[in-house]
């Protein structure tokens, strides 16, 4: 006897899940066509622990720390390619890439980092419109030389500060091109790791350095049809404990002030701070953000992402505030300790649950027991609706896409693993 479902067993328990959700007035069929259209950006740097190309002695710098040993990284570009193919072909819809700077292929060549440019990126360009997916791009201002003093945009020397600027300009341009290209406007997020370990006597310095750094980098403005801007936030780091330059405020401050997105990363704040609760506040006041959704265990550790409660809660907060065309969702973990094909999969098809989770909500009638003051009935029906069968929803999805049903893409990965991964020293 199988242990997998037949297509009629799917077939037949969405019919029953359909009547259930029809009954509170959720169409069923709709939840599932918005799902299909909602594009998550992978971030490459699972498959690799952040390693880049750039050279194969480079230390991991910045605060960035991947941890463990799994064996069967990608070791270059056609490996990291052939692991991300895997990885979309077990997840539903159809989805981006996020591309770090130092994921350049130069030919064996050294090219610094201010000076890349499109035509080392043309190979993921090719590979991009033969997928189908777009790019998001991030300059890389951690693991280089320039940066081991813990500063780069906000640097007290000057040199220091330009060379940064001209990176961060050199990816604003590829990731122009990528959206040229590949017709899907490219989110670049300039995140920084600039920050003191212990108290500094003067925080307001380096914030001003970082805001004259961001206005030149910022200084051309490109068509929002091919690039959009982002800046990213962090309450602390490895080396930066006590004070990071760009806060959340600060950032929150700049992206009003100079119409560019707003990054939310899910472990950037306090151990008790939720980006869910940020978003209807942040937008109304910003146009879009671009969220990295990742998992942090006691601290910003960058775990895979599960069906947590705020993962939920920071689908429902887009769901429910209908701003799935404002928000551009992007994970962000890297964890060496466990298969990493498998990591994206399984974080990207827990993300995608939260959001069918938040689509299957009456939230018309529940947003009108709200506004009349029936806080007993809207209690009652969000605590009923985690008994329906959501999971017969997401099964019929998983067969309209084409892809494994349950845990059953582990039998893929197992194979992928024993034929690809095994072969890696």
């Amino acid at each position: 006897m199988s242990n997998h479902p037949t297509d009629k067993q799917i077939q037949d328990a969405y019919a029953l899940a359909q009547e259930r959700y029809a009954m509170l007035g959720v169409d069923a069929d709709q939840a599932l066509e918005t799902l299909a259209q909602i594009s998550i950006s992978l971030h490459c740097w699972q498959g690799d622990d952040v390693a880049g190309f750039e050279s194969p002695d480079t230390e991991l710098g910045g605060g960035i720390a991947a941890t463990g040993n799994y064996p069967g990284k990608a070791r270059n570009a056609d490996e990291l390619r052939s692991d991300l193919d895997k990885a979309y072909s077990l997840i539903p819809g159809s989805h981006r890439l996020n591309l770090h700077a130092i994921y350049a292929e130069t030919g064996g060549k050294k090219v610094e980092r201010n000076e890349l440019r499109p035509e080392h990126f043309a190979a993921w360009v090719a590979w991009a419109k033969e997928t189908g997916h777009g790019i998001d791009f991030n300059p890389t201002c951690f693991s280089h030389p320039k940066a081991e003093s813990g500063f780069t945009l906000a640097s007290y020397d000057e040199g220091i500060r330009q060379f940064w600027i001209e990176h961060c300009i050199a990816c604003r341009v590829i990731g122009e091109h990528f959206g040229r290209e590949l017709g899907t406007p490219c989110v670049t997020n300039v995140w920084i790791p600039d920050g003191f370990k212990d108290t500094p006597v003067d925080r307001k310095t380096p914030r001003l350095l970082l805001k004259d750094s961001l206005d030149k980098i910022f200084a051309e403005k490109m068509d929002p049809r091919y690039h959009l801007d982002a800046v990213e936030s962090k309450l602390f780091g490895l080396g930066s404990e006590s004070y990071v330059v760009g806060s959340h405020e600060f950032y929150l401050g700049y992206a009003i002030t100079n119409d560019v997105l707003l990054c939310l990363d899910s472990g950037h704040f306090h151990p008790t701070e939720v980006i869910s609760d940020k978003l209807s506040s942040v937008l109304t006041f910003v146009d879009e953000v671009l969220l990295h959704v990742s998992r942090g265990v006691r601290w910003d550790s960058d775990h895979v992402v599960i069906l947590s409660d705020e993962v939920q809660a920071i689908a429902q907060e887009i769901v429910r505030g209908d701003f799935l065309d404002r928000v551009h969702i992007g994970l962000d973990f890297f964890d060496a300790s466990i298969n990493r094909v498998a990591a994206w999969v399984i974080g990207t098809r827990s993300t995608m649950r939260a959001l069918l989770l938040a689509l299957l909500e009456p939230i018309d009638q529940l947003r009108e027991m709200e506004v009349s003051g029936d806080y007993t009935g809207r209690l009652a029906l969000l605590e009923e609706l985690k008994g329906l069968p959501s999971g017969a929803v997401w099964d019929y999805f998983c067969l309209q896409q084409n892809v494994p049903l349950g845990i059953s893409f582990m039998d893929e990965i197992r194979e992928y693993e024993k034929r690809e991964l095994s072969k890696r020293s």
